[in-house]
């Protein structure tokens, strides 16, 4: 169970024709190429991108004054 055979595929494939129409289905194709193609970009995106919070200790000037 899960893997898809080449009878499934085939199936799937022509409802998706079906369902779409010939002149649809190069527009369906190519916007979900380019979905892929980004959200590829975002994963392979490097950690250095996430913003962090410095982890410096504050000095003593910042800190209030004790009276």
């Amino acid at each position: 169970m899960g893997n898809i055979g080449t009878g499934e595929l085939i199936i799937a494939l022509l409802i998706v024709g079906l369902l779409f129409g010939a002149k649809r289905l190069p527009e369906v194709a190519r916007g979900l190429g380019q979905s892929l193609k980004i959200f590829k970009t975002e994963i392979s995106r490097p950690a250095a991108d996430v913003v962090t919070r410095p982890t410096t200790e504050p000095s003593a000037s910042t800190e209030p004054a004790a009276r």
